[in-house]
């Protein structure tokens, strides 16, 4: 005997049938010049028609969400839309039509969410990434893309993905974090966040380091919120996710090539390109490849100030990726060399982990001090120490001062920033 379908069944099916319908009855391009409002309340009340004249009985509840689901799917993002309006959601993972996972404070979780079938998934998918002008198919089967509101997006498709198309979204806050908030989250203390705001007033040049997932963008746009609303500021990314506060600021973003292979604009071009619009600050969102040495050359020539993230699970790690990227990119330079451009153009490494637990810290704020022989010196002003986990597996440990007083306090001083006699001592923890 089959077992009867389940209501979740029956509502997909209602809505699927309801949805060709519409598609078949309305003309949206019509409905799509409307203002959203309008427009909302218009396909609401052709599709409560059509349940009128549908076979299958439905209460009053699930007539609602019958008519939520293809609202979501007319104009938004189908299944996602639930997803998508939860600000407890920092991730959201798409494995195939039927198994789509959430990460909520650091930890993933399965969902009931899923599609149709592979082909509804690919819909949702080009919806995405033809909004920016960009394309996914089995001849360019990766594409980045971003949402309305700055979330980033990651596609992958057949043949690439075995199973099916692959979804990632990095979910972004709606209200910009502050440094307040960061202070709050135990990300960093308040000396801490005292002496990376002066940083950025006294316009010296910073690296932020971090592995996937630890938070290196969303501190980017904190550290850009103590940038002067005076100075012309130009950011330069992939997928352009980057949400300054400033009334100043130029937004630059890569463009793949087309279905020819032709017409692909690379962030070496931007970052060359920026030097001639007169920014006074420069903002690589991450620095994946050639275009290290340029960004690394307006550093030293009149562009303090600049910020960047790179990929790397320590400030040593982050040096040796610079250098790495510089050699892959064919430049003919001795590895002196290199680490002289690096170590003139750079002044501070700001390092944040994702810890087991899931939290986002910054483990360490190192200087970058000259060259001692072949290598870049380096001192390190603040650490995370961890000492344990507790039973409920929350990491235990302390901030705390190393005890070095930094070369760069002499420039904050100059800018005018008093930093407090106790900032680096060894001897106080904190958090």
């Amino acid at each position: 005997m089959l077992n009867p379908p389940n209501n979740s069944q029956v509502h997909q099916e209602v809505r699927s049938r309801i949805h060709h319908q519409l598609l078949d009855k309305v003309n949206l391009a019509e409905l799509e010049r409307m203002a959203p409002q309008k427009m909302a309340s218009e396909l609401r009340r052709i599709v409560e028609r059509l349940l009128a004249l549908d076979p299958t009985p439905l209460n009053a509840q699930e007539r609602t969400t019958v008519i939520q689901a293809i609202q979501d799917e007319v104009l938004g993002l189908g299944p996602l839309e639930p997803l998508l309006a939860d600000e407890g959601i920092s991730d959201i993972l798409v494995n195939t039509a039927n198994s789509v996972y959430v990460e909520r404070r650091g930890l993933l979780e399965k969902t009931s969410v899923c599609f149709e079938n592979d082909t509804h998934l690919m819909k949702i998918i080009d919806k995405i990434v033809s909004a920016i002008g960009r394309r996914v198919d089995e001849s360019s089967p990766m594409v980045d893309a971003r949402l309305k509101d700055g979330s980033r997006v990651n596609a992958i498709i057949p043949p690439l993905a075995i199973d099916g198309p692959i979804l990632s979204i990095r979910r972004f806050s709606k209200i910009p974090l502050k440094m307040t908030d960061l202070t709050a989250n135990q990300t960093l203390t308040a000396p801490m966040a005292f002496i990376l705001e002066g940083l950025v007033h006294a316009r010296i040049n910073l690296l932020l380091s971090g592995g996937t997932g630890t938070g290196k963008t969303t501190l980017l746009n904190v550290l850009s919120s103590a940038i002067s609303v005076d100075e012309r500021i130009i950011t330069i990314e992939d997928a352009a996710e980057l949400r300054l506060q400033q009334p100043h600021v130029v937004r630059l973003e890569t463009r793949p090539p087309n279905v020819e292979g032709k017409g692909e604009i690379n962030q070496r071009a931007l970052v060359r390109n920026s030097l001639r619009m007169r920014p006074n600050r420069i903002i690589v969102g991450e620095v994946r490849g050639a275009e290290v040495l340029d960004m690394l050359q307006a550093m030293n020539t009149g562009h303090d100030g600049s910020m960047a993230t790179v990929h790397a699970n320590s400030p040593r790690d982050a040096l040796i990726r610079l250098e790495n990227m510089l050699g892959m990119a064919g430049y003919a330079m001795s590895s002196r060399a290199i680490r002289q451009q690096i170590a003139s153009a750079l002044t501070v490494i700001i390092q944040i982990s994702r810890l087991s637990d899931g939290k986002r810290k910054i483990v360490s704020i190192q200087e970058l001090t000259g060259m001692e022989g072949e290598v870049i010196s380096m001192q390190e002003i603040f650490t995370f120490e961890q000492t344990g986990l507790s039973p409920d597996g929350k990491v235990i440990g302390h901030f705390r001062a190393t005890g070095i007083r930094p070369q760069f306090a002499e420039r904050l001083h100059i800018r005018g920033i008093t930093i407090p006699a106790d900032m680096f001592d060894p001897s106080v923890h904190r958090g």
